[in-house]
C-alpha cells in the first residue's frame, strides 16, 4: 500500500514537471502549482509514516515552495 501511494505522490509531480516542459502548464499557474502541493504532501506523508527523513525533509520542502506559490498567486494584483 505505501508504495501504491508513494507512487500517486510522485506521477503528480511528474505530470505536472513533464506539462511544464512540454508548454502545456505555466510553471506558475494554479493546475502546477497544486500538482506540485498535492504530490510533494502525500509523498511528506509516506516518508514521516515510513520514517525516511531526508525523504521527509525534501517533500515537505517542496511542498512549502508549492504553498508560498499559491500564496503568491492570491497576494498578486490582477492585472489585464
Amino acid at each position: 500500500m505505501a508504495q501504491a501511494v508513494q507512487l500517486v505522490g510522485a506521477f503528480l509531480i511528474l505530470i505536472a514537471y513533464a506539462l511544464a516542459q512540454l508548454g502545456t502548464l505555466a510553471p506558475r499557474g494554479l493546475p502546477f502549482l497544486l500538482l506540485n502541493l498535492v504530490g510533494a504532501v502525500v509523498l511528506a506523508g509516506s516518508a514521516w509514516h515510513e520514517e525516511q527523513w531526508g525523504f521527509l525533509v525534501l517533500e515537505a520542502a517542496w511542498a512549502l515552495v508549492s504553498a508560498a506559490g499559491l500564496v503568491g498567486r492570491r497576494s498578486a494584483p490582477v492585472t489585464g
